[in-house]
């Protein structure tokens, strides 16, 4: 929450990582409503499971990771460029930054 902003709602599957403690009360002490797929519905986090599909066929299974900090520096690439410069069907064929981070219409003088 402290890089990104504090969301309205944060939608989990079931994994013990999402359903601790631990970390349902950091949501709730901030006021983040929390929405969890059903048990063993992975068609409702649809979006999600396709984009960990993508990670994984085109990266992390094309790739000897050395250790877990090589992992994370491959994945921030990854990232950069899933976002930056990869093409979404979706999207018409843009990128996920051209939606969400479009530029500002320039005026003529």
């Amino acid at each position: 929450m402290a890089r990104h902003g504090q969301p309205e709602i944060f939608n989990t599957d079931q994994g013990c990582q999402f359903t601790s403690q631990a970390f349902t009360g950091v949501l709730e002490a901030h006021g983040v409503a929390i929405s969890m797929d059903g048990k063993g519905c992975y068609r409702d986090n649809i979006f999600v499971e396709r984009l960990w599909r993508s990670v994984k066929y085109e990266c992390v299974y094309l790739k000897a990771f050395k250790d877990g900090a090589h992992l994370k520096q491959e994945l921030g690439r990854y990232f950069a460029w899933y976002n930056q410069e990869r093409p979404h069907q979706g999207l018409d064929d843009a990128t996920p930054d051209e939606v969400y981070f479009p530029q500002p219409v320039k005026q003529a003088a």
